[in-house]
């Protein structure tokens, strides 16, 4: 068979997704595999043991980064890189991040039993705790990898239960001894849902993201008086949960504010003790905002400041804000994101030029080699949810565009 007519197999690729699926199962149809976690590490397992079965070059790294390299015919070039993440959002998608590592997985498989030689050597890799769900921030592995972010830092990073990320590595037996630091790559690939409702609007099966939007997170903590609801009259109360609802519709009222390209959301709050008959005396909550416009995100996060510096100041509530993360807007290597939309119709697969609102770990990629990524519809629009889905259809016309893409960066000298 010639390499043209070559394709995945569609159902392999539905049963490897659904095998997957069955770690960490929610009741509702989803998965949670918070990083480092005892369902991580079996999902893990099972994609080192997947990764074994073609007889890969197979490392983990001190992040706890795993790597799977097939050999070509020069293995001094610098490889094509594909992957993602298994890590989910606490009752998250069971396609999020994971399609892109068992679409990888797939690729390899195909050109491994069609025993198909490349110029390039081959990486598949799954990427350790992308969502930030648990250890924030999100991509912190991929950072470490990519140079972005200090890996002692990273190491110290804690949940909410106080447990730093390399104790929980070192629990699950995933803290390699390969020092995390970049390599050359050739060109780096990512195949992932699009997270979003413009592929099902548009009536396309295939997007060709020019790039991801810059990623600002901010941290926000509040202190308030404790007291007992009854007695206490609401004229001289500080109470940091009504100071914190007010912040939180400015954050939700900047971008119609600021106008332009951009999105600002509180997605998390811990309110402290946290009893009914007890005034709030400590807040913490989250600040996400993302822009396609650097300055534009950084102009916002000043404007808001100032509006919760007001309201904690009338509110008689002090308040420390901490920046956690900020990843600057990254446009895609040009040449590749013509090959993924070339390659989608060649295949006979509508396809799109699009921009990912998401973060991922093509982002820091992005640092270190030509990077592209390709994208298939979510039904609805929805992600990180229970319910999120994407057709079994158009998941194998994602991995077929990645199998082409792959193969021609592979067969470049």
């Amino acid at each position: 068979m010639e390499i043209k007519d070559l394709s995945v197999n569609g159902g392999r690729l539905q049963e490897s997704l659904e095998e997957m699926a069955k770690i960490g199962a929610t009741p509702n149809g989803g998965v949670q595999r918070l990083t480092l976690s005892d369902e991580d590490k079996e999902a893990r397992d099972l994609f080192v043991e997947w990764l074994k079965e073609m007889d890969l070059e197979i490392t983990i790294d001190e992040m706890g980064n795993i790597f799977g390299k097939r050999g070509g015919k020069h293995n001094d070039l610098a490889p094509v890189m594909s992957g993602s993440h298994v890590d989910s959002q606490p009752k998250g998608g069971r396609f999020d991040g994971i399609l892109g590592v068992m679409g990888a997985l797939e690729v390899l498989r195909t050109i491994h039993e069609n025993k198909i030689e490349t110029e390039r050597p081959i990486v598949i890799v799954d990427w350790t705790n992308e969502e930030g769900s648990r250890f924030a921030p999100a991509m912190l592995a991929s950072g470490v990898w990519a140079g972005a972010l200090e890996r002692d830092w990273a190491y110290d990073r804690t949940d909410i239960n106080g447990k730093r990320f390399v104790d929980e590595l070192e629990r699950i037996g995933y803290k390699g001894a390969v020092p995390s630091k970049k390599w050359p790559v050739h060109a780096y690939y990512e195949y992932h849902i699009e997270q979003g409702p413009v592929l099902e609007r548009e009536k396309k099966i295939i997007g060709a993201p020019k790039g991801i939007l810059c990623l600002h997170w901010y941290d926000i903590y509040l202190e308030g008086e404790a007291n007992q609801v009854g007695p206490t009259p609401m004229e001289g109360r500080h109470d940091a949960l009504c100071a914190a609802s007010e912040m939180i519709l400015k954050v939700n009222e900047l971008p119609a504010r600021m106008g332009g390209n951009m999105v600002s959301t509180v997605g998390e709050i811990q309110n402290y003790p946290n009893s009914r008959n007890i005034i709030p005396d400590k807040v913490h909550f989250t600040v996400d905002i993302r822009s396609w416009d650097d300055d534009l995100a950084l102009n916002a996060w000043e404007d808001v400041k100032k509006d919760l510096e007001v309201i904690a100041q009338r509110r008689g509530c002090p308040i420390r804000m901490e920046e956690t993360w900020r990843v600057a807007h990254s446009p895609f290597d040009e040449k590749l994101v013509q090959r993924v939309m070339d390659t989608a119709d060649d295949l006979g697969y509508p396809a799109l030029y699009m921009v990912s609102g998401a973060g991922h770990d093509a982002s820091y990629m992005n640092q270190v080699a030509p990077t592209a990524m390709i994208f298939v519809p979510s039904i609805g629009g929805r992600s990180h949810v229970e319910v999120e889905n994407t057709t079994w259809e158009d998941c194998e016309a994602g991995a077929n565009v990645l199998l082409h893409t792959i193969l021609q960066s592979a067969m470049e000298a």
